[in-house]
């Protein structure tokens, strides 16, 4: 390569490693005889000079066959692999399967599989984010992980105004007995979700507690706790469920009540899952975060820390927006 161009070897090396520190002129020759050679650089050669493998590693916290139920689990892994691709980088995805994980994962984020991080690690609970904050890379965590946020690089959605504005739409209809079917209280996203409800209408500790139910961000979840909510708040005539997966469950519980939506009892959800929020019967009204979104400043995050910059750790906090479909 270096004969064909005239240029020095440490000239080519630097253009075939996109290096800013070559001229234009000596980019385009190197160019045209990588084109006319047809040649492919030794990524494992590369490696060791660099001591970059562009493999960034998706690390999701969560049991399988809730990573697999869940459509928002299956967006956020595609949308990932489609900005990580983007930016030439191959996607690892790590699933934690149970306690002893943590370790293993640990072990070989620090063994130097990968340039960095992305962490979806939601639980309070959960030791992963402590196992991981002091390893000599970059990590991004996707919502708010369970222990200190100082010194961590964060993205997220506004969880507490999503439930809030669903919660005042609801009011602003004109409904009086609104009740929420909540995410696990293990997680931000469920307990900022009911603090936003909570916010909207202004319940005390115990009518609050009268009028909430979990329901573990599953449909079947969902359901259960709509029939618990009409049992116990039988004049109900709307609810709040903290993400779209509950709000169809609880579209089941009302039909089987003989519940009329909206007519008797309006429903918003959270998430607008395209498989789910357009598809229900009748469509749902939900709040919208988008899962492209907060990818697209996590990668962003991870190349610039990759890449070397001076990039301060903060917490950014996404918009979330109403979605007005027939539920509602």
């Amino acid at each position: 390569m270096a004969a064909r161009t005239g240029l020095s070897r440490a000239t080519v090396s630097r253009v075939i490693n996109d290096s800013p520190r070559v001229s234009p002129e000596a980019r385009e020759l190197v160019r045209a005889a990588v084109q006319e050679l047809g040649y492919v650089p030794n990524r494992a050669a590369r490696t060791l000079v660099t001591r970059r493998t562009d493999a960034v590693a998706l690390v999701l916290s969560e049991p399988e066959n809730k990573f697999f139920d869940d459509p928002f689990f299956a967006s956020t892994v595609r949308t990932v692999s489609q900005h990580l691709s983007a930016a030439g980088t191959q996607m690892v995805l790590l699933l934690v399967h149970g306690p002893d994980d943590h370790v293993r994962i640990a072990r070989y984020l620090s063994g130097g599989h990968v340039d960095g991080a992305l962490v979806l690690a939601p639980h309070l609970s959960d030791p992963l984010p402590e196992a991981v904050r002091d390893l000599p890379l970059p990590i991004v965590f996707g919502g708010r992980p369970g222990t200190s946020e100082e010194g961590l690089h964060l993205v997220d959605h506004d969880n507490v105004g999503g439930g809030r504005i669903a919660t005042e739409h609801l009011i602003s209809l004109g409904r009086r007995s609104v009740v929420t079917v909540t995410g696990p209280q293990d997680e931000y996203a469920g307990i900022e979700r009911l603090d936003g409800w909570r916010q909207a209408t202004g319940f005390d500790d115990d009518e609050a507690a009268r009028r909430s139910e979990p329901g573990g961000f599953t449909e079947d979840g969902g359901e259960r706790a709509m029939t618990e909510l009409l049992a116990r708040v039988p004049d109900l005539d709307a609810v709040f469920a903290a993400n779209d997966l509950m709000a169809r469950g609880a579209l089941r519980a009302l039909r089987a009540a003989g519940r009329g939506v909206p007519g008797d009892v309006a429903v918003v959800g959270f998430d607008d899952q395209p498989a789910v929020a357009p598809r229900t019967d009748p469509p749902l009204t939900t709040v919208r975060q988008d899962p492209s979104l907060r990818t697209r400043h996590m990668v962003d995050r991870m190349s610039r820390l990759i890449a070397g910059e001076d990039v301060p750790p903060e917490r950014t906090v996404l918009p979330v927006e109403l979605v007005v479909r027939a539920s509602a």
